[in-house]
Order: structure tokens, then C-alpha cells, then sequence
């Protein structure tokens, strides 16, 4: 049973696309003409398409060439948004799945589930396909995120979906789909398949040696400090510059402290503060500006209630050192 309606592709200029200069307008990307297809993102018309990223991105989406595209880095980063802003201006169609430790690769294909096709009909089992076997029948973008929490024996289910080779659908009569040519696999770990030995991340798994042999793995960072304030600004209503800037200097040191890039060396920190954590923080700042301590108060509830005691000390102390008197009085 399908559910989507496969569109036809077409070329799109990435300097006009991704409002980039120095790109010449010869310079193209296979893409989709503007659908209103459900499934193709929304445009966020402030986020920042750091170049590299981009540029290995566009270079995956033009050709794959048999591989698929593993995104790694730490959380919040930037790795789903990265190929979801891609998709949203190439009007691709994405199936986002979050993987998880009981996940298996029948989860992907679909299930089946009582329907009655027109109304007033008696419902009849039909196969629901799942989202890999829509985006393999209709050249849609198959992210799935945190698939270093996937059981491998599960994950080794996509291998020969990888090499470009048909799929087999045995609980569906043994339907067989054909890859699109404009069907494409990307994935996103905190990992890059090899573990994590820092023990920051529960529940990530080693991945299978052969499995890991058939992505392309692209490290993914935080932004770097001018384009995050601006960006603060952006999306926070009313987000003073000099505050967006200290607050972006705290974000890097307890990003630091995490990945035990600060003076010191080892990880001091368990959990680092994310882009998203930084505008959350702004919103609710602004929403508090008449509390005492408004950027205290603010943090707790965008941030610090998650630390252990210890934790949200050492925090608030990296704050009273670069906010002084405005960090307030706990």
C-alpha cells in the first residue's frame, strides 16, 4: 500500500538556493520543484548552513554513489537541522525516525493494521508501509537519528538497502521496491559508530564494522561564536547583543568542561548546553525579566534542573564570573 505521491526531480542553482555568493550559477543540485508536499520541512529562515557541512551535504544529495551519509557530534549541534534546512530549500521530501535500543529494522519497513480504503467499507488488513519503504519507492531523504542507540544485529537489515539493492518486503506478499534514484539515507550519532568510551552518552552502541563501511562520515560542530549570537538575536524577541554575547562565551566554556577541551583536560561536565538549550534560555529570560534574577531563574528551568548538585554549582558559577552583578543573588 502507498501513501505518497512520487514527484520529479530537477536541477536548482546552490549560489540562489542557499543565498551564497561566490558560487557560480552554473554551480547545481538535483532537487524537487515546490510540491506542498507534507513531508518536505519548513523553511527556518534563520538557520546558519555553516559552508563545509553544506558543501558535503549537497555533494552526498548530488550523488551518492552508493554510500550513505553518517553526521556525528554532540548533541545539539546542528546534525539534524543541517539536513533538514538542506531538504527544506530543495523541497525533498524527509522521513525522520528516531532510533532507540528496541528498535528493529521491521519498525522501518511497516506493520499491519485493520483500514477500510473508502468510507463506509468494511476494513480489510492492510500493509502500512513504514518510512523506509516510502522513501525507497518515492526519492524521499531517510534520516535516522541516534542510530548509535540501535541494536546492530538490526541495523546490518539496511546493508543491502545501502548497496542500492531492491527490497524484499516478505510480510507484504513479497512485494519488491525498487531504490529511486532520488532515494538517499542519512543518519546521525552522538558516536561514530565506535562507541563511546567517554560515558556521557547512555546507551550507545558499537556499530557493525561492515555496516560503518557504507557511510560517509562527516564530524559535525557547534557554530562558531558570532553566527550563534546572531542567531540568539534573531530568535529571542527583544535579546540584547551584550547579553547574547555572554551568554554564548558561558555556552562554549561549559561545552569545554564537556568535551574536556578546557584547561584541565578531562571531561569535568556531563552534559554540554546546545544551541537549542541557548534560545530556550533567551525565551525564558525574557518571559522572567521581571524576577530578581532573571537569567538565574531562566537557566534553571532551560537547563540546570537536569544537573546533579555539584554540577549546577560549578554552572552557576561559571555565570556569577562572566555576568557579574547581573547574574543576581541566588
Amino acid at each position: 500500500m502507498t501513501s505518497a505521491k512520487t514527484l520529479t526531480a530537477t536541477t536548482a542553482s546552490i549560489g540562489k538556493t542557499f543565498g551564497l555568493d561566490q558560487v557560480p550559477d552554473d554551480r547545481v543540485v538535483v532537487c524537487y520543484p515546490p510540491s506542498g508536499h507534507p513531508l518536505v520541512p519548513a523553511v527556518d529562515k534563520h538557520h546558519h548552513f555553516d559552508r563545509e557541512l553544506l558543501c558535503r551535504l549537497l555533494n552526498f544529495l548530488n550523488d551518492p554513489a552508493g554510500d550513505a551519509m553518517y553526521l556525528t557530534g554532540p548533541t545539539g549541534s546542528g546534525k539534524t537541522s543541517g539536513i533538514s534546512q538542506a531538504c527544506a530549500r530543495l523541497n525533498w521530501p524527509m522521513s525522520s525516525v528516531n532510533a532507540h535500543g528496541r528498535m528493529e529494522f521491521t519498525d522501518l519497513l511497516g506493520h499491519h493494521a485493520l483500514l477500510a480504503l473508502l468510507p463506509g467499507e468494511e476494513p480489510t488488513m492492510q500493509f502500512v508501509e513504514g518510512p523506509l519503504v516510502t522513501a525507497m519507492r518515492h526519492g524521499h531523504v531517510l534520516v535516522i537519528n541516534e542510530i548509535d542507540l540501535m541494536d546492530p544485529a538490526e541495523l546490518s537489515g539496511l546493508n543491502d538497502v545501502l548497496e542500492g539493492r531492491p527490497l524484499v518486503i516478505a510480510e507484504n506478499g513479497g512485494d519488491v521496491v525498487k531504490p529511486h534514484p532520488m532515494f538517499r539515507v542519512v543518519v546521525t550519532g552522538n558516536s561514530a559508530g565506535a562507541g563511546d568510551d567517554t560515558g556521557a552518552y547512555l546507551g550507545v552502541r558499537q556499530q557493525n564494522i561492515a555496516a560503518m563501511d557504507r557511510y560517509r562520515v562527516v564530524q559535525v560542530g557547534y557554530l562558531p561564536n558570532e553566527v550563534e549570537v546572531k542567531l540568539l538575536v534573531a530568535k529571542v524577541s527583544g535579546m540584547p547583543k551584550d547579553v547574547a554575547d555572554r551568554m554564548v562565551e558561558m555556552a562554549n566554556h561549559i561545552r569545554e568542561l564537556f568535551t574536556g577541551t578546557a584547561e584541565g583536560g578531562d571531561s569535568q561536565l556531563s552534559f554540554p548546553m546546545s544551541t537549542r538549550v541557548l534560545v530556550r534560555w533567551g525565551r525564558l529570560m525574557m518571559a522572567y525579566s521581571g524576577s530578581p534574577s532573571p537569567l538565574q531563574f531562566a537557566l534553571n528551568e532551560a537547563f540546570l534542573n537536569r544537573a546533579a548538585p555539584e554540577e549546577k554549582a560549578a554552572i552557576s558559577e561559571i555565570g556569577r564570573q562572566i555576568f557579574g552583578a547581573s547574574w543576581g543573588k541566588e
